[in-house]
């Protein structure tokens, strides 16, 4: 008997039709850990589904996953619900699903704590960013539903605490799938018009899915664009929204936005009160002290007696007159004297006493000059003559005077040993009055 061979295409085929006619295999409910997580550039998304014992492929088109409100990570637990089937080219089974939600939270919450750490992160609830809510302003905008209670308690609460004050009402769907684009339409026309000097945005209480146009990134950017301050009133006290981190004020309640972003008529009806009971008060008190100075100036001495006041302004005139004059005087005498001095110097810097006393000086020094040339000539004169004395004393010609004489050779050398001559040799004889020339006949020694 022929055997028959099945080709791999043909095999697999047959697996998938199996797969796909398996009811329970047709919308599963899985639940297992993301890993290997990739999102294509077409929107489809492709990660392992695991636990602890074993692993399955799982595809996500972009239909399916484009209205989650949560971005799947590695690592994270989900619940799925989806068709289990074979991918033909690789004969691998893998799961394409439908639904996919966090594993133990809910997908809106996720998407709230993801967009918020994101916005953070991008500076939008820094408070540096905060515009200040102004005190008294003219005219309030509203954003929300013209037909919720919010509205009614805004109105109503800004009516009761600040009648002055004009209304403006930005209509907008705070609730549903065109609740966000119709927030940020009512935001930027607010400001376009530029008439509000404070905006609040917001509605009543609700469920996290009928509160989540507050979440939306949108919504936050126009917040953070408005150059009008925005009070965010979202739900009750208990809500948090990205609105109210973005807002540049918070308010628990819409009835709360209403109480801050205008005062109390009565508070500021007081307050004027006050401080005009206190300028009335600082006015008397002026007043009391003004009356007091002028009555201190009516008692005064000057006030009371002005006569003896200019009596005594004359008295003291008189007195000032005599001390200008006498010191008048002295500054005239003292002027006086050291013109008497100058006119001395003047004499005595005139050049012909100057050369006069020259003259005089140069006499003077001509006489101490000659006699000073005459002691040091007398003086030279004593001591030539001690010297000559001293000189005739040790001279050698008076030694011979005595009998003595010098021999000198013919060449003019004092000779003082035999050995300085020779037989035959001339030399001179030199005596006290004359030479005597000899020859030299004998030595002896």
């Amino acid at each position: 008997m022929e055997q028959r061979y099945l080709t791999v295409n043909a095999l697999t085929k047959y697996i998938k039709r199996k797969f796909d006619a398996d009811p329970h295999l047709q919308d599963c409910l899985v639940k297992g850990e993301i890993s290997n997580f990739k999102q294509h550039s077409s929107g489809h998304m492709y990660f392992t589904l695991k636990d602890e014992k074993a692993r399955i492929l799982a595809v996500m088109f972009s239909r399916n996953n484009r209205s989650m409100k949560f971005s799947p990570e590695n690592g994270m637990k989900v619940l799925i619900r989806g068709d289990l089937t074979v991918y033909e080219p690789s004969g691998q089974y893998q799961i394409y699903i439908k639904e996919m939600q966090p594993d133990g939270i809910g997908d809106l919450y996720l998407a709230f704590e993801q967009l918020k750490e994101k916005l953070e992160k991008e500076g939008l609830f820094s408070s540096e960013n905060k515009k200040p809510i102004p005190k008294f302003p003219k005219t309030i905008g509203v954003v929300t539903s013209p037909t919720g209670a919010a509205i009614r308690d805004i109105l109503t609460t800004i009516k009761r605490r600040y009648p002055v004050a004009n209304i403006l009402i930005f209509p907008a769907v705070v609730q549903g799938e065109h609740a966000a684009p119709s927030i940020v339409k009512a935001i930027q026309m607010a400001n376009s018009q530029s008439e509000a000097d404070v905006l609040i945005i917001g509605r009543g209480g609700g469920s996290i899915e009928e509160l989540w146009a507050f979440n939306e990134e949108s919504v936050a950017k126009s917040i953070f664009d408005s150059h009008i301050p925005i009070i965010s009133a979202v739900g009750h006290e208990t809500d948090f929204t990205i609105a109210d981190f973005v807002a540049d004020l918070r308010a628990p309640t819409p009835t709360g936005a209403a109480e801050l972003a205008v005062p109390h008529i009565e508070d500021l009806s007081e307050r004027i009160f006050n401080k005009q009971s206190r300028i009335i008060r600082a006015l008397k008190e002026q007043v009391n002290l003004q009356n007091e100075r002028l009555s201190r100036i009516q008692k005064s001495y000057a006030f009371r007696y002005p006569h003896k006041l200019y009596e005594q302004k004359l008295e003291q005139v008189d007195k000032w007159t005599e001390q200008l004059q006498k010191g008048s005087r002295k500054l005239f005498e003292l002027k006086a004297e050291q013109v008497q001095s100058l006119q001395k110097r003047i004499i005595r810097s005139h050049p012909k006493e100057r050369m006069e006393a020259a003259k005089i000086q140069q006499e003077k020094m001509n006489k101490l000059l000659i006699r000073a040339m005459t002691n040091i000539v007398a003086a030279k004169e004593k001591d030539y003559s001690h010297l000559l004395m001293t000189l005739e004393a040790l001279s050698p010609l008076k030694i011979m005077d005595r009998g003595y004489s010098l021999v000198y050779t013919s060449e003019g050398k004092l000779i003082k040993t035999v050995k300085q001559i020779n037989l035959n040799e001339q030399i001179k004889v030199k005596v006290s009055d004359g030479t005597i020339n000899c020859q030299v006949n004998e030595i002896e020694e």
